[in-house]
């Protein structure tokens, strides 16, 4: 069943980057005025963000956003067959200088970011730019098949996949090494009452502690990631040290500003950024929270 399914896949990643695009902007139709995937969701997050603007303002940004997320699905495909040639007229990396230092230092690297758009040409453009191993954590999907497909196009550049399952089983292999690890540090904890909360737009908002404390045990540079859309299938990423020498940083200042810089780069681009989960789903309890408020 995997060589069937693959094999129409990867035939339909053959198709000109505008015809896969038509498709995209066909589902869009489906996604946002027929189905309305999640949009009660979508329109509450933009409200809490930007409550500023007018509810047309608003319906504009929200199209953008579904337009982006289609699009990354779409242009996931596409990824299947593209060669590194093609690959590199579509990427750009526009901080050399910061490439450059992390690939000449000795210290491993935390690249820090938020559910931007596209992470699937990150996860390839980094795997195809560092010189040493470029770890992407990710969770499997359910159905066997598909997963395999989306791993095979996710390592195609050298990516090294953990599922996030076993992660701390298997992360051990390369703790000793020089390496490279990705987090989008802004999903919502699972639980609320042993994280950080921080400003988030104005919103009291839980953080997971796990990416500075990793940075801290490892002694990792911490890189905060930029990364957003040029033009259609074009895409760019900006790269900015937050520290190399986090065990001098007090708690919670790596993860205040990641989400300083997230909120920056979403108010600079509010389409690029996935706006259908919830957020702030968890609400902030004095009695219970107030020894993880980060000021």
């Amino acid at each position: 069943m995997y060589y069937i399914v693959y094999s129409f896949f990867y035939l339909l990643s053959l198709l000109p980057w505008f015809v896969l695009y038509l498709l995209s902007d066909f589902v869009f139709v489906l996604m946002y005025y027929v189905i309305g995937y999640r949009k009660k969701v979508v329109m509450n997050n933009l409200a809490i963000a930007f409550p500023d603007k007018s509810i047309k303002e608003r319906k504009k940004i929200a199209k953008e956003f579904y337009g982006n997320l289609i699009d990354t699905f779409i242009e996931t495909i596409k990824l299947i067959s593209i060669s590194a040639k093609e690959f590199d007229k579509r990427f750009i990396i526009k901080s050399p200088e910061v490439l450059k230092f992390i690939n000449e230092t000795n210290q491993s690297v935390q690249f820090h970011s938020g559910h931007f758009f596209n992470w699937e040409f990150v996860n390839l453009g980094l795997a195809k730019n560092l010189s040493f191993s470029w770890l992407g954590v990710y969770i499997p999907v359910a159905n066997k098949v598909i997963d395999k497909i989306i791993l095979k196009m996710r390592s195609k550049f050298g990516t090294i996949l953990i599922p996030a399952t076993t992660f701390r089983t298997k992360f051990h292999q390369y703790a000793n090494t020089k390496y490279a690890l990705g987090l989008a540090a802004d999903q919502n904890p699972g639980s609320p009452d042993n994280n950080y909360w921080l400003l988030f737009f104005n919103k009291l908002t839980p953080f997971v502690k796990g990416p500075e404390k990793g940075a801290k045990r490892n002694n990792t540079i911490v890189v905060l990631t930029d990364f957003y859309k040029e033009r259609r299938g074009y895409y760019a990423m900006e790269l900015k040290v937050l520290t190399d020498k986090p065990n001098e940083t007090v708690d919670g200042a790596i993860t205040k500003a990641l989400v300083s810089f997230i909120e920056n780069a979403i108010k600079e681009r509010p389409a690029n950024y996935l706006w259908s989960h919830r957020r702030w789903k968890h609400q902030f309890n004095e009695e219970k929270h107030h020894h993880l408020l980060v000021k």
